[in-house]
């Protein structure tokens, strides 16, 4: 799993239907080499229980890499679900995750044209890459019926399109205690009142203790589950983060969204239109929010975008 809080990682098994793992590796937390190296370990002593015919990896964590070195190296090929996929950004641990697992990798199952051009560049032939379109998204969709509001929904009075949502993870964003406090300062500057809601990583949970941050309308909560994070989404009138799914979600919900980073291994949520780009720079939000009107008539076909 990539996370390791409960309502973060093992509620979606409840939530939406999945059965118990078989097998789980129970390697836990700790630094990228402790886990690579205990995932590694414990992968293959499964696999030297019952060789598999094929090691299927989804994504771009840590667990993505460690089982397709490990399967490879015992002669058991490899299938990644969402192949393909760059930032360009090597100082993401995600941005080596997948381009190691890629270059090791049998069989690609694609997400976007995108990320089969990537492949193509970097040399692996057609009959390798089989284009078949997001399953996260194929689960939000299935799941919208289900989406219920949470707790916070009524203790804050949140009401449609009348708040925002906030998730911040990555160092450039969390691990300085200064550039966390000018980011909340400024998000709070430019939302002009309204409610913002964060439900706050582990991550950067540790940082927010130390923080002398009097902003009133920042709302924190703790880490949601699938079906009520995606409802806050789902009714939001903005969202503020620094995760690259998330901007797959409000890209298909049709919700704005902005995103505190440089570069981008989704740029077709840029291109269409509900994602913009801002860097980590705090001065550059406030701006980029005064740009956020009314959700736009686009919303309705998935195309919702600042004005």
């Amino acid at each position: 799993m990539a996370h390791y809080d409960r309502a973060m990682s093992g509620s979606f098994f409840e939530e939406l239907g999945i059965p118990d793992p078989d097998i789980n590796l129970e390697v836990g937390s700790g630094t990228q080499a402790e886990q690579t190296a205990g995932i590694m370990v414990a992968y293959e002593q499964v696999l030297l229980k019952g060789k598999s015919d094929l090691c299927l990896v989804v994504g771009d964590v840590t667990s993505t890499m460690a089982c397709s070195i490990a399967a490879r190296k015992l002669g058991v090929p490899v299938a990644h679900v969402e192949g393909g996929i760059r930032s360009g950004d090597w100082t993401m641990p995600e941005e080596i995750n997948r381009v190691v697992t890629d270059s090791i990798t049998n069989w690609f199952f694609t997400t976007s044209e995108t990320a089969n051009d990537n492949l193509r560049r970097a040399g692996v032939s057609d009959d390798r890459i089989f284009f078949v379109g997001n399953t996260m998204i194929d689960t939000l969709l299935k799941q919208l019926p289900r989406l219920r509001p949470p707790a916070c929904w009524a203790q804050l009075k949140l009401e449609p399109g009348a708040y925002f949502v906030i998730t911040l993870h990555r160092p450039a964003n969390v691990d300085g205690e200064q550039q966390l406090l000018r980011l909340l300062h400024a998000i709070a500057e430019g939302t002009r009142g309204l409610p913002v809601v964060f439900p706050v990583h582990p991550r950067t949970a540790k940082h927010l203790r130390d923080l002398d941050n009097k902003t009133p309308q920042l709302n924190y909560v703790d880490p949601l589950g699938y079906l009520e994070f995606n409802y806050l989404v789902k009714h939001a009138k903005g969202v503020i983060t620094d995760s690259g799914g998330i901007t797959e979600e409000t890209t298909v919900l049709g919700v704005p969204c902005l995103t505190l980073r440089d570069n981008t291994e989704r740029p077709e949520t840029v291109t269409i239109g509900t994602n913009e780009l801002i860097g980590t720079n705090p001065e550059k939000l406030p701006p980029a929010l005064a740009r956020a009107g009314s959700r736009s008539s686009g919303r309705e076909n998935g195309r919702g975008c600042w004005k």
